[in-house]
């Protein structure tokens, strides 16, 4: 006689923002900008979301409710602390009481790192860790333009410190967006390769929200879906970019994976990410994809059933199959579907030296995301992932 599943019934909180998720949701930023009682808006974006054409069209929304802005545009992907910095002190000149963040998670968080500093008066990087900012930040109004890093909808906030090449982790329930505006159409000016990195990085996000140690029921629904969604539509929607249904699906799951990482947090992937773009500057979404395979062949033995359910996820049928084969299975899918991405170029090939590597595994061990990784790594762990990724 089957006995009924446990439930989890240990303690976990969750937290979301009010968002708006459809076809039109950008249209509605001049509406709550008003509703929230804003008088003036500091616009954050970046150069290439301006070229794309959705700065103007959200500066056009709040224009037509009669709310002035100022548009700040100086963030360079990774943002860094001195552009956060810049950024406030342009806020507080010009008299702003608001901020509307449009484009993929570089703007979204310099936004939040504005916000911040605005209301704490203090250097962005000394709100480094978890529950570091005391005072609520200004209203916060978010319209993502790539499907992958959910800042939209998150507790994270990454900044780069330059001087110590290393990233920062923000995690704090103060940054978590007042709403967040997700519209899949804004995905149709992506290219191929930016639609594989930042689908890969959503994929990331659902899969370390999974098998995270932190994990609930709440986040375990919502990785599992996003986890089909990504891996059914992101091949589909590279090779079909204006494909409106297939960007809904990935700006689906690039949603539900959001919610399950901002709850759940996240792992060793994402540790050693944030360590190679705050030492190397290189790209989030890419090293994500290149060093997934590599976590998860680590932290199998730890949660060998949580990783089965999420092949299951992915479409691996896996039934009579050895614990060996599943594994092998489910590493290859995984290595197939960034494969077939496009994304192929390993960490050497991108700069990174045997030399690095010590520093890299250093920073990456103190990044908040590795506690919540099922397998507690030392440093020579670290750095044989690392050397595996070369």
């Amino acid at each position: 006689m089957e006995t009924e599943h446990e439930i989890d019934l240990s303690l976990r909180k969750f937290v979301a923002p009010e968002f708006v998720f459809g076809l039109g949701a950008r249209d509605l930023v001049g509406r709550y900008a008003t509703n929230f009682g804003i008088q003036k808006v500091l616009v954050v974006t970046d150069p290439g979301v301006v070229a794309a054409g959705w700065a103007d069209e959200v500066i056009a929304g709040l224009e037509a409710e009669g709310l002035s802005h100022v548009l700040f545009s100086d963030v360079t992907p990774n943002p860094r602390a001195e552009e956060v910095m810049a950024g406030a002190d342009f806020y507080q000149s010009n008299g702003c009481d608001g901020i509307v963040a449009v484009g993929g998670g570089s703007p979204i968080d310099c936004a939040k790192g504005i916000g911040i500093v605005s209301s704490n008066k203090k250097h962005i990087l000394a709100f480094e860790g978890v529950d570091q900012v005391e005072t609520p930040m200004p209203p916060l109004i978010c319209i993502p333009t790539t499907g992958g890093t959910s800042a939209d909808v998150s507790q994270f906030a990454i900044i780069s410190n330059r001087a110590e090449r290393v990233k920062i982790a923000i995690i704090s329930k103060a940054t978590v967006p007042d709403i967040a505006l997700i519209d899949p159409v804004t995905l149709t000016t992506m290219d191929a390769y930016l639609t594989a990195c930042t689908g890969m990085d959503a994929l990331v996000h659902a899969i370390e929200a999974f098998v995270s140690n932190a994990s609930s029921p709440f986040t375990d629904q919502y990785a599992l879906e996003a986890i089909r969604l990504i891996t059914g539509a992101l091949l589909p929607s590279i090779r079909n970019l204006d494909d409106i249904n297939l960007r809904g699906k990935i700006m689906l799951g690039s949603l539900k994976a959001g919610l399950a990482f901002s709850n759940a947090s996240l792992g060793a992937v994402h540790a050693m990410a944030h360590s190679l773009g705050g030492y190397l500057d290189l790209p989030h979404g890419e090293c994500n994809a290149m060093l997934l395979r590599h976590v998860m062949d680590f932290n199998f033995g730890a949660t060998s059933e949580r990783y089965t359910q999420v092949g299951a996820a992915m479409g691996l049928d896996l039934g009579g199959q050895t614990a060996t084969q599943k594994k092998a299975r489910i590493l290859g899918e995984v290595q197939r579907l960034s494969a077939a991405a496009g994304i192929s170029a390993t960490l050497g090939q991108r700069g990174v030296h045997h030399a690095d590597i010590p520093a890299l595994a250093q920073k990456a061990l103190k990044d908040p995301c590795m506690v919540t990784n099922p397998r507690r790594p030392n440093q020579r762990d670290i750095e044989v992932i690392y050397e595996e990724s070369l």
